[in-house]
């Protein structure tokens, strides 16, 4: 492996990181060196993972944890706190969720399901995990967005405002904590075939077309 991209000594927390991008995410800190902790709200993936990952040698602990709570949060970080020693260098907001309905039949729920599964804790955690980012001295955050925040679509209006609103919260945190030494930016990806959330879409042969 080339030292320049080495993360050996590095701390990184992935959120949902027990499937899907997540899961790849994961892989790759881990090979290149990192020390992560992946939170999920899924035991049963998560203790898959774990097992798979230890057998590959990485360095991986985990946790479960639904990021929709803010109580949840909150333990969350103070667990990572203890894991690291007060300081983190990754922080990854990967859990996203989507119920796709024509607008007009999305109810108070539904808006309330995906704001707080899919900002309200991108959000949250990037705060709790600040003074653990700034500790660190070299302090990075990825917002795993969605192309559906950047482009028109023909569903999902829930989704897609939340994912919007995700890529300028990573902009406006990206000059705020920049005096702290705190990167942080957002990756846009399309759906991904192989998880569990994109595959009922690939089945859609309305959605292909469109």
């Amino acid at each position: 492996m080339d030292k320049r991209w080495s993360l050996e000594g590095m701390t990184a927390l992935v959120t949902g990181g027990a499937s899907g991008i997540g899961h790849a995410i994961v892989e790759e800190l881990a090979s290149f060196g990192a020390r992560i902790h992946v939170c999920d709200i899924s035991e049963t993936l998560l203790n898959q993972s774990l097992s798979e990952w230890e057998k590959k040698g990485f360095q991986v602990s985990g946790s479960t944890c639904d990021v929709s709570s803010r109580p949840e949060r909150e333990i969350l970080m103070q667990i990572i706190s203890g894991i690291f020693d007060g300081k983190l260098n990754i922080l990854v907001n990967n859990v996203g969720v989507v119920h796709t309905k024509p607008t007009t039949e999305y109810e108070a729920d539904d808006f309330s399901f995906h704001i707080s599964t899919n900002l309200e804790s991108a959000y949250h955690l990037s705060q709790l995990s600040h003074p653990l980012l700034k500790a660190s001295g070299i302090g990075s955050i990825v917002m795993i967005s969605s192309v559906g925040g950047v482009v028109s679509m023909c569903c999902g209006s829930i989704y897609s405002l939340a994912k919007g609103a995700l890529n300028q919260l990573a902009k406006n945190l990206a000059c705020e904590w920049a005096r702290d030494g705190i990167r942080t930016n957002s990756v846009a990806p399309n759906f991904v075939n192989k998880t569990t959330m994109a595959k009922p879409f690939f089945k859609d042969t309305g959605y292909e077309k469109s």
